[in-house]
Order: C-alpha cells, then structure tokens, then sequence
C-alpha cells in the first residue's frame, strides 16, 4: 500500500476518484487550493485506490494522508471497467483561450481584410504585411502588438475595431534583413510600418505605444530600425485617452535619440504627410517611390491654414523632394524600395567574403586626355568599387559631388566624388551640405570614407554668397575636423584651393593617406585664374589679340607644370602617385592598415 500525501498546506476542493478505482500514472487523485491556487496531486504510478482518507471541504496540512493506493492488477482493470490506454486516441480538443487567440489574430491577417487589400493592390501598392515579409527572412519576424486596435471603444464597438483597426495601424516587431550572408545575430533589426488600410495610416494613440517599445528596444539593444511611414499623421479620433493634445507623446523624441546610435531608413509610397513625415525626416536615410507625396502637412492641413485647397499629389509630390534633397534614393515601387532597403542595410552589417572586382585597367583611360574636357564620375566610382556594390543616395540634390555607399573588397565603405558635369566640380552651398552630412552619416556607423577629388574649389560669385555659401561650405571643414573612421583622398584630376582641402577632409595631410593620379594637377586656385591675377601686368603689356594668348597659353603651361602631381609628391605635400590602375588595391591596402573608427554617439543632421 501506498499513501499519497498532500504537497502542501491546502484545503481539498474535490476527491476526484472513488474507492475501488483503477487509475493509472499521472491520473488526477484530488485537487487541493492553496493561496487562491489549485494544485492537482496525480498518481505516481498505477494503482487502484484502497480508501479515501479526505472529502471536500477539508484543510489538510502538508503531507498527511489524501489516500491510499494498493496494487493495480489486471482484472481490477477489467472491473472497473479502465479503458486501457490507447496510443492512436485523437489530439484532445483545443482550449478556449487558445481558440479566442487564434480568432482575434485572424483579423491582423490579410487574408481576412481581403477587400481592403484589394482597394491597394487596385492602387499598385503593397500592404504593410507584404512589405515587412519582402524584407525580412522567412520567418524571422516577430511581431509586437499585434492585438492592439484603435482606442475608440466609447464610440464603436469592440468586434467593429478588432476587425477594422487591426494592430491599431501599425505592425511592428523584429526581424532579420540578409541573415544569409551575415548571420541571425548581425541582421536582426526593427521593422515599423504603418497601415494605409487602416485609417488612413494615422498614428493613433496605441501605436505611439507600439512605436515607443520597439524605438526602446532598438537604442538598448542597437538594433537598426527600417520605418515604412506612409500614412497621415496624427489621429484626432481616438476618444478613450484622457488627454487634450497628445503633445506629450515620447515617440519622436525616441525616434530621433536613435540618430547617430543605429542606422535609421525610411521609406515612403503613396501619402506621407505631418507626425509620419516628421518621423521620416529624423531618417539617416529616406527611399521613396515615384507616386509619393510627402509633406508636413497633408490637403486638411493645409486647407484648415487657410492655404487653399489642394490634391496629395500636389504636395511635396517625388520630383520635388527628389531635387530638393528629401530623398535620397528614388525608386519605381515598393518592390524596388525593399531591395534597396537590403542593399542599405547590408553595408552596415559588415564585410562580406564574395565579392567581384572588374577590370581595373579601363580606369588609365576614363580620364580625357583634354584636362578641360568633363566625364563621368560614377563610372570611375563603379570601376573603383566591387562590382555592383555602388548605391547612390541624394543624386537629385547637390550634384557638385557625388555620394555612395559601396564595398572595396568586400568592405564596406563611404564614397565621396566631386563631379566635374556640374560646374566643373566646383562646390556650392547644396554640394557642401550634401557632402557633410554623408561625412557624418559615415562616421556615426563606422564606415571608413574614400574621396575622389577633381575640383576646382568653392563655387564663387555674387550670385552664390546670396545662398549663404560661406556658412554652408564651412560645413565640410567643421564636420571632417571631428571625423573618428578613416578617410583616403584621390586625387584624379583637379586640386584647388579650399575646395580641395574640404573634398580631402580639411588638408591634404588629414587623411590617413593622399594620393594621386599622375593627371592630378594642384594649386592654391585654378591655374587659368592664378594666371590672370598673377600675372595681369604682364599680359597687359602686351596687345590684345594671339600674341597675348600665347603668353597667357605659356603661363598657363608653366603653371601646370609647377602644379603636376608628381612635384607635389616629391614635396612631400601629397603620399604618392599612383597608376590609375592600382587605384583600388591601393585604397584597400590602406583601409586594411587602418584602425577601424567608432561607431553611434553623434547625431546625423537631417539635413
């Protein structure tokens, strides 16, 4: 005989088994409550039960006697009448609860919000569902606060807003973005993106909520985050919080502690306007498509300004905020904006082990043998880096230089180019801005910085001073004098006065290296000009006309020669001079010696 003892000072709620019974191992004998809990006390092996020594309503002390147990014998069993256990029996039933779970996720699916998803997919646009799942690796993504829906429960019904305000709005989680190359751990990131179908995108008082978890999550846990902000700003429906203006809400400072700290990208199809643009703006960087619209203020708003009355698309439409330096990558459709959204964010992921390089020998012939004659930049950029690495961010805006991110070697990097189509490469007030703030965008995430430098110097002129040149291109000094990652200056053609002291970060000794290509040519300004100013006096001694061309032509030549790149290296005021061809053994050689720069703890300005 065996006794079966109370665990623990109880009051017995319910004697399941009778006298006489059969019972197995693991079958509930009796149930007993204890600090408002129930604890089942089953038995430890087979058995039938010989007495019952409690009935309920007992209190019982921890470990006196419930009941007792004899031997179990196979024709108790058959008395009894103790099915026998059978291995093929049916999954027993789900419970309630989890059919009530089940139930109320459906409604965050789209496959239950079929006609919604419809009226988008009418429109040529994704759902947020579909867009996070493009993204993420299969099945890596989490989601937080799928059970939310809007906070409208004194004016709709709950089965209204659980069926139609589905995660309030907003899905968000965690996921991870190019796992296949480089591991869970190093891919993971937080996915934000607002639901067009649902009121419009709004930012409703819940998924501030939802937002100011993951935006904690990601600056604890450095996560970066990708935030799909479509959508039209704050929500004035949500009646059931007790508050007046909601501008007390953390979510955009939280948004924009996290610059500097991770990379941040944003990317917009369709409608972005007022708290979802706000949001967008605090971007490191921003992928739009050709229909967006973004705006601070949405055709309400403006209207409710007294502004007049006008169409989405006519606020903030693409090629607006394309020009006007808002976006940095301009693409087709969503579907182009994701891939670039992996593009991005693999190059702050780290290096990778396969990479292709292209023939490193056209670069000797890129370069008009006319030093007057303008090329394309981006195609010394693309025979530099590996092949296909080069993506472009801001070329609407400030096209003086050109800015990139790429890989050497499977390394990532920040590459910076001036651009002699525009304005002989000369920089002006956009160029400056656009140059510094990709400096700081590099520096904050760690990528060393390459400069491809052919220009002229700061743009001049009465014209430019009423843009305020002199603050913007002080801009690029200022910024370089704090860079912490590592910057190797170029020189492909033209080096001149201030301009190319800012393109090669502040000095042609500030960077860990400067070299140039034997088609460099340096001087405290453009020869032309230093000519001119130098050497007026003498030209003016003689008559207008070819004689004084040939003079001007000879100084010109003799100031060149002064100038040439390898004089410059033989002062020792530039590293070296290299064939044009070593170009990227050589930057990789040199980012291979180089310490690797800090990452997060200053902020990249918006603009």
């Amino acid at each position: 005989m065996i006794e079966v003892r109370s665990p623990l000072a109880a009051t017995v709620v319910a004697v399941v088994v009778e006298a006489g019974q059969v019972v197995r191992v693991g079958t509930t004998l009796v149930i007993v409550e204890s600090m408002k809990m129930e604890h089942e006390v089953r038995a430890g092996h087979d058995g039938t039960v010989a007495s019952l020594r409690v009935d309920a309503g007992d209190v019982v002390a921890e470990g006196e006697v419930l009941l007792v147990l004899g031997p179990f014998t196979a024709t108790a069993s058959a008395a009894s009448g103790e099915a026998p256990l059978d291995a093929s029996s049916s999954a027993p039933a789900l419970r309630d609860d989890l059919l009530e779970l089940r139930a109320r996720t459906a409604f965050t699916a789209d496959a239950s919000r079929l006609e919604a998803i419809a009226r988008r997919h009418a429109l040529g646009l994704r759902s947020a569902r579909e867009n996070i799942a493009d993204l993420c690796d299969e099945g890596s993504f989490v989601e937080y606060g799928a059970l939310a829906f809007a906070a409208q429960q004194s004016r709709r019904s709950l089965d209204d807003l659980v069926r139609n305000t589905p995660a309030d709005g907003m899905v968000t989680g965690i996921g991870s973005v190019n796992g296949v190359v480089f591991g869970a751990e190093r891919s993971r990131a937080v996915i934000m993106a607002y639901d067009a179908t649902v009121l419009a995108g709004t930012q409703g008082m819940r998924n501030h909520q939802k937002t100011d978890r993951l935006l904690g999550i990601a600056f604890e846990q450095k996560l970066p985050v990708v935030l799909f902000a479509e959508g039209g700003g704050g929500r004035p429906g949500d009646v059931d919080m007790p508050i007046v203006a909601g501008l007390h809400v953390a979510t955009f400072a939280s948004f924009a502690r996290l610059s500097g700290q991770v990379p941040v990208l944003g990317i917009v199809a369709g409608r972005c306007f007022a708290g979802n643009a706000a949001l967008l703006g605090c971007c490191d960087t921003i992928v739009a498509t050709r229909d967006s619209s973004i705006g601070m203020g949405g055709p309400a708003m403006v209207e409710g300004g007294g502004l007049g009355r006008f169409r989405s698309e006519q606020i903030g439409p693409s090629d607006v905020q394309w020009r006007s330096g808002v976006i940095d990558v301009l693409v087709d459709d969503e579907a182009a904006a994701v891939a670039v959204a992996k593009r991005y964010l693999s190059m702050f992921q780290g290096r990778v082990a396969d990479w292709q390089a292209g023939d490193v020998t056209i670069l000797r012939d890129l370069l008009p043998a006319n030093r007057l004659r303008v090329y394309e930049v981006r195609v010394v950029v693309e025979a530099i880096v590996d092949i296909g690495s080069m993506l472009e961010l801001r070329a609407g805006f400030g096209a003086g230089v050109v800015t990139a991110l790429a890989r050497i070697e499977g390394r990532p990097v920040g590459v910076l180019a001036s651009n002699p189509a525009h304005l002989g490469g000369a920089i002006d007030a956009d160029a400056a801005d656009k140059a510094a703030r990709f400096l700081q965008l590099c520096d904050a995430h760690g990528l060393p910085i390459v400069s491809l430098v052919d220009t002229p110097g700061f743009m001049v002129g009465p014209e430019i001073e009423t843009r305020g040149q002199v603050r913007h291109v002080s801009r690029m000094f200022v910024v370089a004098a704090q860079l912490r990652v590592p910057v190797v200056a170029v020189i492909l053609r033209k080096a001149y006065g201030l301009g190319a002291m800012a393109m090669a970060a502040g000095g042609m000794h500030a960077p860990l290296a400067t070299v140039s290509w034997p088609s460099g040519e340096f001087g405290a300004m453009g020869l032309e000009g230093a000519v001119e100013l130098g050497f007026r006096k003498e030209l003016d001694a003689v008559a207008e006309g070819p004689e004084r061309e040939m003079l001007r032509a000879k100084l010109v030549a003799a100031q060149y020669a002064k100038g040439k790149a390898i004089n410059m290296a033989a002062t020792l005021e530039i590293d070296a001079v290299i064939d044009p061809a070593e170009t990227r053994s050589w930057l990789a050689l040199a980012l291979a010696s180089a310490k690797p720069g800090a990452r997060g703890g200053r902020f990249i300005d918006p603009w």
